[in-house]
């Protein structure tokens, strides 16, 4: 289940945080194209390595996608 999405300045990238019915973490990376209609698709998977808590997979994520290290603090203001 989605429990965060986390979208870069131009809206046009998000990251989503994932928590499975274990408790366990993961994150899949979206773009959003105009020649998608604006819908999101799924860029890179990350969801087969897991992590215990929300911000081990923050912090795998940060370090994965170079835009969510500015995001994150934004967010979580």
């Amino acid at each position: 289940m989605v429990i965060d999405s986390i979208e870069d300045e131009t809206g046009i990238h998000c990251v989503d945080l994932a928590q499975d019915a274990n408790g366990a973490f993961s994150f899949k990376v979206f773009r959003k194209d105009p020649e998608d209609q604006g819908r999101w698709t799924l860029v890179a998977d990350y969801s087969h390595t897991i992590y215990a808590t929300e911000a081990e997979v923050l912090e795998a994520a940060a370090g994965k996608i170079p835009w969510l290290k500015d995001a994150i603090p934004k967010r979580r203001k």
